[in-house]
């Protein structure tokens, strides 16, 4: 076995990508909080169930691939809000969340709502990371023999 067949084995890709999305992700939170107070600003973002619904279906279009053998890149397609571009560049397809009330500013904003995103996002991509760095520890074992 190779070594880029232990790096996108299993759920590693998954992993990469959901890390991928949520760094991304936050650079559209992060955006929606410098503009809280800038007139006729509308917060964006894009939405964390739509992508684990994308990740899913290339998660189970890995699985059914009787070549890959439930192994191999993810191949995301491009329905759902990540986009993958080539060298690793991720694109995400945000829309105005239009949700909160409109102050007389024509600013959509509601702090809380950005905050609980913030948080929730910062639990997606610690999981993720922290998941991706035990397997590469496990790995690291593996290969010094050390179980």
């Amino acid at each position: 076995m190779s070594i880029q067949g232990l790096t996108d084995g299993g759920a590693i890709p998954a992993l990469e990508a959901m890390a991928r999305f949520s760094a991304a992700r936050q650079r559209l939170i992060a955006d929606n909080v410098a503009n809280l107070d800038t007139p006729g600003y509308q917060p964006l973002d894009a939405d964390p169930k739509a992508f684990q619904e994308q990740i899913g279906r290339a998660i189970d279009a890995r699985r059914s691939d009787p070549v890959a053998a439930g192994s191999g890149p993810l191949t995301l397609q491009n329905r759902g809000p990540m986009r993958q571009l080539r060298g690793g560049e991720v694109v995400l397809d945000a829309a105005a969340l239009n949700e909160n009330l409109m102050f007389h500013d024509k600013n959509d904003r509601n702090l809380e709502r950005i905050m609980q995103d913030v948080a929730e996002n910062l639990l997606a991509f610690r999981a993720a990371t922290e998941l991706m760095r035990n397997r590469f520890r496990t790995i690291d074992l593996a290969i010094r023999e050390r179980f």
